[in-house]
């Protein structure tokens, strides 16, 4: 199959996603013992997952320009698909924008906000001025568990969008498949009447050779 502007921009959704989801994927080792462990998420381990992430926040400003531009290159990918759309396109690119969206959010509200925090060390415990808000605000814990939290939310709306992008291309091979079938029907139908009306010519004129003979 040739390579079309669609397929190229559908490289262009599928690379940056799978590429994310493998960002996630290096911090699952720190967000499993918090989320899905049934043991108790022993202290040490905050602090373990608190000084990967302040390493993370204090990389050179190259690593989150690389992947500001890899983000850039998805949304580029969703909106070139989307341009003069078909219904496929509004169906599944339409839903699979949504949810690219919805990724950048978490990302600039909840994963920024909270390299942020474990950055500086100073949550929202620290800064309260009375025990009422100190019940009110996240702490350490807390905020570090809502990060966690944060990356299983995208890392499910990534593979929603993977699932989404494969849906529409087996979509479309089913309907170039039933195109491809239909054609050859057609044909089959078009050359069948073509070897009927030259067999019947073939008896119109044995028959008027017999005819002459007589």
């Amino acid at each position: 199959m040739p390579l079309t502007s669609g397929s190229f921009a559908t490289f262009l959704i599928v690379c940056p996603t799978c590429f994310f989801l493998g960002i996630i994927f290096s911090l699952f080792p720190y967000d499993y013992p918090i989320l899905w462990s049934t043991t108790p998420t022993p202290a040490s381990h905050y602090d373990y997952l608190e000084a990967h992430l302040q390493f993370l926040h204090a990389s050179p400003p190259l690593i989150p320009r690389i992947l500001h531009i890899v983000i850039f290159l998805g949304l580029a990918g969703l909106i070139s698909k989307l341009y003069k759309p078909s219904e496929s396109n509004m169906l599944f690119d339409g839903a699979s924008l949504v949810l690219y969206m919805c990724g950048v959010t978490v990302y600039i509200a909840n994963i920024v906000k909270g390299l942020r925090l474990a950055s500086a060390g100073k949550y929202g415990d620290a800064l309260a001025t009375s025990a009422e808000e100190q019940d009110q605000i996240l702490g350490r814990e807390d905020s570090l568990k809502v990060l966690s939290a944060s990356n299983t939310i995208l890392a499910l709306v990534l593979v929603g969008i993977l699932v989404l992008q494969a849906g529409q291309w087996y979509a479309e091979l089913k309907d170039q498949q039933e195109y491809e079938s239909v054609g050859k029907g057609k044909k089959t139908d078009s050359e069948g009447e073509e070897e009927e009306a030259v067999s019947s010519a073939v008896e119109t004129k044995s028959g008027k050779k017999k005819n002459k003979e007589n």
